[in-house]
């Protein structure tokens, strides 16, 4: 009976282990795989347990909506406020609470999907595939972390706005970085947007995070 016990004992650790993997990774198996997982399949404090990516790509879709009602109202300070306050939810629900947010913040999520990408390309079994698009999941990541702390800047400003002619500007700029979150921006004029520095989004996170799951044969 002990030796029954003891292998039911081990065998439920091993379980639960392999439960805190994605895309087919287990305790024994690819940890850099497991870790792109986390960025794109699972992760245990997202809202549905859903990947850190998509849920960046969530929040900043909402965050971009809101920009836009803010715009479109440049002569009402109460309106502009509202929604500035609605993306600032989207953007870091832990300086403003309330909002139509997930209630998890655009830069937790893409800052937790950069890391993990960094854990998926330092694991001891990561390929160079693996390796070389990490660096650009990673710069488009960073990016948006960039952004939407520009975008917190400017919202605290806007809510501390006396006046439509002082914070209408502002809202400007929030819907302008609001848009760039996901799609990114051409810094240097060459009519795309690339993964480097100063350009990727979301979107092009997404895309290198593909191509680097395609490199590893998995869906």
């Amino acid at each position: 009976m002990r030796s029954l016990t003891g292998f039911t004992f081990a065998l439920a650790l091993v379980v639960s282990g392999c439960a805190g993997y994605s895309d087919g990774a287990t305790a024994a198996g690819n940890m850099s795989h497991a870790h792109m997982g986390h960025v794109t399949k699972s992760w245990g404090d997202t809202p549905d347990h859903k990947g850190l990516l998509p849920t960046a790509i969530s929040e900043a879709k909402i965050a971009a909506q809101h920009a836009g009602f803010a715009a479109n109202k440049p002569d009402n300070l109460g309106w502009m406020q509202t929604h500035t306050r609605h993306v600032m939810n989207t953007i870091d629900a832990a300086v403003e609470a309330k909002g139509p947010g997930l209630g998890y913040g655009l830069i937790k999520a893409a800052t937790g999907a950069k890391k993990h990408v960094g854990l998926a390309s330092e694991s001891d079994d990561a390929s160079d595939n693996v390796r070389t698009h990490a660096v650009h999941v990673a710069a488009s990541a960073e990016n948006t972390v960039v952004r939407a702390n520009e975008i917190m800047a400017l919202g605290k400003k806007v809510i501390a706005a006396t006046g439509v002619d002082e914070a209408a500007p502002l809202v400007k700029q929030i819907a302008t970085l609001s848009s760039q979150l996901i799609a990114g921006f051409d810094a240097n004029g060459d009519g795309q947007v690339s993964w480097q520095l100063g350009e990727g989004g979301l979107a092009a996170a997404q895309q290198h995070m593909g191509f680097m799951a395609s490199g590893e044969g998995i869906d």
